[in-house]
């Protein structure tokens, strides 16, 4: 499990979004993490302390001065604040100490991550962008809050992160930094081969897996770009992102970083084969005919180029194909191949079984991101 045995502080203040953090508190429980709520008075507003201490399996702290547990709290691996008000965000800015929450993060040293919630107006006042921005310097990671239908009724940017974005941040924190000076290459998405203006051949990937990959590798330090097919994921910030539509555009713009980069993830579900273009609309009432030619094999081009990069390749089978896996492996003169399967498509969790010479690794089924990382520390321990 991504978390286990860290000791996270987890603070909560006096926000509606206080009952998304019990979700969150589960989230991070069952990731394996020890965790330790902490509660400001106007929390308690909103969710019950004895919900978080049920689901914790800890007491709530919310008294200032408790045996000095701000000191002692102080030694946890990380503390999150989930949600915080514009209130907390100011005293936090100036180092005020008024409460067990802001006294505990005046006495921690360890990562801090900050997810706002609040009105859009307050959130985007010129002394709550500034406070922000202050705790950015200060070193703190800030989660944005999303757009969407506030606590008013009225749509805007103030909504509480996706919680899965917050648990990415803290996955973030606790990252090995295994991969500084290293550029890793990661194509990622479907691709999209035209037979007419509007119609193309294309496939179930959402972009999920590469995304994950990415994000996963600049949290452990690396330089990484990002070549993706049409897709609705974001990717993740300081990431160099190539958009592409088409495979041939796809194999062009991986073939010109594959120069640079040390290691290639190979995450995409690119179109195996291709089409001339009908300039005009095909009508329903034509006989559609389609002579269908290969496209170019990323994979196999950048297995057989590479130099001293490591090279990932995935195996997408819908029966047992750990042979074909092995095959491709050798074939495409991979490093490692990942095995997989059509489930793991347009979802947020995966399975698989990484093959690495005579090695082979089952990863089980869970969290994209925990997946892409745990798949990352196999293989370039082995390599």
């Amino acid at each position: 499990m991504m978390f286990r045995d860290k000791r996270v502080i987890l603070g909560v203040t006096g926000s509606i979004a206080a009952y998304k953090t019990v979700e969150l508190l589960r989230l991070l429980r069952k990731e394996g993490a020890n965790i330790q709520v902490i509660m400001s008075e106007g929390a308690k507003n909103f969710v019950s302390p004895l919900t978080f201490k049920t689901l914790s399996g800890n007491d709530v702290l919310e008294k200032q001065f408790d045996d000095m547990k701000h000191i002692s709290l102080g030694k946890a691996d990380a503390l999150v604040i989930a949600p915080a008000t514009a209130n907390f965000i100011a005293k936090a800015s100036v180092g005020l100490a008024d409460d067990l929450l802001t006294s505990t993060l005046q006495a921690f040293s360890g990562p801090v991550i900050i997810a706002p919630a609040m009105n859009d107006v307050m959130y985007d006042n010129q002394i709550s962008r500034k406070n922000v921005h202050r705790l950015r310097t200060l070193g703190y990671e800030v989660v944005e809050p999303d757009k969407g239908e506030l606590a008013c009724g009225k749509k805007g940017r103030g909504r509480l992160a996706e919680l899965e974005k917050i648990v990415e941040a803290l996955e973030s924190a606790f990252s090995p930094k295994d991969l500084e000076g290293k550029t890793v290459l990661v194509t990622a998405g479907p691709t999209r081969e035209y037979l007419d203006p509007v119609r193309y051949i294309t496939n179930e990937s959402s972009g999920k897996m590469g995304f994950a990959f990415a994000h996963a590798a600049k949290a452990r330090g690396a330089k990484v770009v990002l070549v993706t097919g049409p897709t609705k994921e974001k990717p993740p910030a300081g990431v160099k992102t190539i958009n592409v539509t088409t495979t041939r555009e796809m194999f062009g713009a991986a073939r010109k970083e594959f120069k640079k980069a040390d290691i290639f993830i190979s995450a995409a579900a690119p179109s195996d084969f291709t089409a001339k273009k009908n300039r005009d609309k095909i009508k329903k009432t034509e006989t559609l005919k389609l002579k269908l030619e290969k496209t170019p094999d990323i994979l196999e081009w950048c297995g057989k180029n590479k130099r001293n990069q490591f090279v990932l390749g995935f195996a997408l089978e819908t029966k047992p194909g750990e042979g074909e896996a092995k095959r491709k492996m050798k074939e495409k003169s991979l490093d490692a191949i990942l095995l997989n399967t059509p489930k793991n498509f347009n979802c947020s969790e995966a399975e698989g079984v990484l093959l690495q010479g005579r090695k082979k690794k089952k990863i089980r089924k869970q969290n994209k991101l925990f997946f892409a990382n745990e798949v990352l520390t196999e293989a370039l321990q082995n390599a």
